[in-house]
């Protein structure tokens, strides 16, 4: 594909040079339009990101940032991938598929733990930015020497991105919704109350489970029980990639 051919929005995410015009260079462009883009969203949440704010922020007008990122919607797919940043360099055997995931799906939370904003932004598609791509790249590393066709290899990967993502998301409303307090206080005091209140004849499995006491009064100093949740969930995903793999070999 020729870049003639390539449509604007990649062009833009992958920072093709725009066709040469004649004149001084441009004030502006689209790295600076992002990065006062992220700063905005780093201070206030991806809701407070504008077209008009980002504009007043750079000293321009709005109608300036179109030739640049050229509507909303990309200047959020532009921040994204600006965002997350480039992947961890992981590197691990090819028997090793299962650690270089974990390692990747670990990093990728972080991510998305320090700028919380990721979260909100929408999914409208399949990755398409260098960034996000170079993580896509990193997962299929890990695959390399699995025995599959590369269509196979991209639907493992789906449910695993899909995970982390809503893992995560659900991760922050929950941190958001109890505020100061504590994980174990507001989960235990959640299963005290449910024994109490759930009829076992009508939900017989549901109160056996909250009968047993399922969640502590207290948790250990320093114990991270959203880090655990997540490294619980993350293996039951690798769980069905391996079942996958196995099916396959056979």
């Amino acid at each position: 594909m020729s870049e003639e051919t390539i449509p604007v929005e990649l062009a833009r995410l992958w920072r093709l040079p725009a066709p040469h015009r004649q004149g001084r260079p441009p004030a502006l462009d689209v790295d600076r339009v992002v990065a006062a883009a992220v700063e905005l969203a780093d201070d206030q949440g991806l809701a407070a990101v504008t077209l008009d704010k980002v504009a007043r922020t750079l000293g321009f007008t709005k109608m300036a940032l179109y030739r640049h990122v050229g509507s909303k919607d990309l200047l959020v797919e532009l921040m994204v991938d600006a965002a997350v940043g480039a992947p961890p360099d992981i590197r691990r055997p090819p028997r090793q598929w299962r650690a270089a995931l974990t390692d990747c799906a670990l990093a990728l939370r972080e991510r998305y733990t320090r700028r919380g904003w990721l979260l909100q932004a929408p999914t409208a598609g399949p990755p398409r930015g260098p960034h996000l791509i170079g993580w896509l790249d990193v997962q299929l590393r890990a695959l390399r020497e699995a025995d599959l066709d590369r269509g196979t290899k991209l639907g493992l990967l789906m449910p695993l991105d899909g995970y982390v993502r809503q893992a995560c998301l659900q991760e922050q409303q929950m941190r958001a919704a109890r505020g100061e307090r504590d994980q174990a206080d507001v989960e235990y005091e959640y299963g005290a109350a449910l024994a109490r209140l759930i009829d076992p004849r009508h939900f017989p499995d549901a109160a056996e489970l909250f009968a047993a006491d399922p969640f502590p009064e207290s948790a250990a100093p320093g114990r991270d029980i959203a880090a655990e949740d997540f490294r619980f969930g993350l293996d039951v995903v690798l769980d069905g990639i391996a079942a996958a793999l196995t099916r396959t070999r056979r």
